[in-house]
């Protein structure tokens, strides 16, 4: 795009990569917003039995994730947006299996389970503000309070849904927009 300097927003897993790219290019970021984000992959935080879990759904993944029955999909939906209806379900289910194989879902949940950025959060130089669900079932909302707390001078706001993936018409997801806009505009 040929911007030089601009404002990043990483969501989910997302938070992660944009909190490594800030550190490693403070004069490219002007602000930094990061929603539902964690800065460690499981394999470094899980229980044992946690970590069995994730090493299952991930051999789910591989054997599941394109085949036209959603019910695999579904479950893994369902953590993503518990206020989901059954037709925005659907259409996210239909949505992964379209967007990535099973082998880069796979390769994905690889990358992300090692992931781990949590001593970088002290390279951050730009305004930052992290957002976070109060209700996520995916990454709990005590996981963007650590990153607002460790990242000097950020900002943390709590929204009021149990999505990991805020639903258009969810008050949240106009709340979400706002303090963006509030954020970068000052």
């Amino acid at each position: 795009a040929g911007l030089d300097r601009f404002p990043l927003l990483g969501i989910s897993q997302g938070a992660a990569v944009s909190i490594e790219y800030a550190a490693r290019h403070p004069d490219r970021v002007s602000h930094l917003i990061l929603f539902g984000g964690y800065t460690a992959g499981w394999r470094h935080t899980a229980t044992p039995a946690q970590a069995r879990e994730r090493e299952a759904v991930m051999v789910l993944t591989e054997t599941r994730w394109g085949q036209t029955n959603p019910s695999f999909r579904h479950m893994f939906s369902q953590t993503f947006m518990p206020d989901a209806t059954l037709e925005e379900l659907a259409w996210f289910d239909e949505f992964q299996r379209n967007t990535t194989s099973a082998d880069n879902a796979v390769r994905f949940l690889n990358a992300f389970a090692n992931i781990d950025v949590r001593h970088r959060l002290k390279d951050i130089q730009c305004p930052t503000l992290v957002i976070h669900c109060r209700g996520d079932l995916r990454i709990p909302m005590p996981s963007g309070r650590a990153i607002a707390a460790e990242i000097a001078g950020a900002e943390f706001v709590g929204l009021d849904s149990n999505n990991h993936l805020l639903l258009g018409r969810e008050p949240a997801s106009s709340e979400f927009v706002s303090e963006i806009r509030r954020f970068l505009l000052g």
